[in-house]
């Protein structure tokens, strides 16, 4: 699976392939290297919902892991899953889930004491603790599961992004401001801080100023969380229907994209 053969690949399937390969390319040009980095970002972006709809489906933490392992390793690796994404199918996640599936019914059926895990694991995944998830999601469906799963971990993303580029770029108070104004307010379940009171926190001069810091924040959110959405699909037309997603697990944060 070259890097070469996998950008010159035509249709849908290689648009969404080569923008995942541009997020690597500093990485070796030797095949070898640039597979195992392209399979480090797969799992680093889809690891959480893969184990937890695993669980889900009954099994236990190092059960799921092994499987979480076998499966990025064997399906996505091996079996090159990237390169028959489905652009009818829209959401690459969803492609995902059912070759998911047809992993877990497969494994199943050649039910072995083996490990699946590979030798010389790609991304290890052994300091990993069980997921917390909310009551309403560990009560509901595998799918709802791996669904939010997928969700939180991209916001969890695209709010670590923001928070880098404000240190970046000077803009530390901005910061503070929106995680103080909007941020833990949703993560706490708090009331919101007023800007009187985050001004003087901070030493902010005027309400105003605040508010402008808190509109110049929330804009990069808007726009870094629009760009991970369009890495996460293989067509524009699926990306109302994502941020609808959004809106129905997080509304809260969904309305800080609006």
């Amino acid at each position: 699976m070259g890097h070469k053969a996998d950008t010159d690949m035509g249709g849908t399937g290689g648009a969404f392939l080569t923008t995942h390969w541009s997020l690597i390319d500093g990485v070796s040009s030797s095949e070898e290297a640039r597979n195992r980095a392209l399979i480090g970002l797969l799992m680093h972006r889809y690891w959480k919902p893969v184990y937890c709809y695993i669980r889900r489906k009954g099994c236990d933490n190092e059960q799921a892991k092994d499987l979480t392992q076998g499966f990025f390793h064997e399906v996505v690796l091996q079996r090159h899953l990237i390169e028959k994404a489905d652009g009818a199918r829209g959401r690459f996640r969803s492609f995902l889930l059912m070759a998911l599936d047809r992993y877990l019914a497969n494994v199943h059926e050649k039910e072995t004491a083996q490990k699946r895990t590979p030798r010389g694991r790609l991304v290890s995944l052994e300091a990993i603790d069980p997921c917390e998830l909310p009551a309403s999601i560990t009560a509901s469906s595998p799918e709802e599961t791996f669904h939010y799963a997928w969700i939180s971990t991209l916001l969890e993303r695209v709010l670590e992004q923001v928070e880098a580029k404000c240190h970046e770029e000077g803009k530390t108070e901005h910061w503070y401001v929106f995680r103080d104004r909007v941020l833990e307010p949703i993560t706490e379940r708090t009331a919101p801080v007023s800007l009187k009171e985050i001004c003087a926190k901070y030493g902010i001069e005027g309400q105003a100023k605040a508010s402008n810091m808190l509109i110049t924040v929330k804009r990069r959110f808007k726009a870094v969380l629009e760009q991970h959405l369009r890495d996460s699909v293989i067509s524009e037309d699926y990306l109302a229907g994502e941020v609808e997603e959004i809106r129905r697990f997080f509304p809260d944060i969904a309305q800080e994209s609006e």
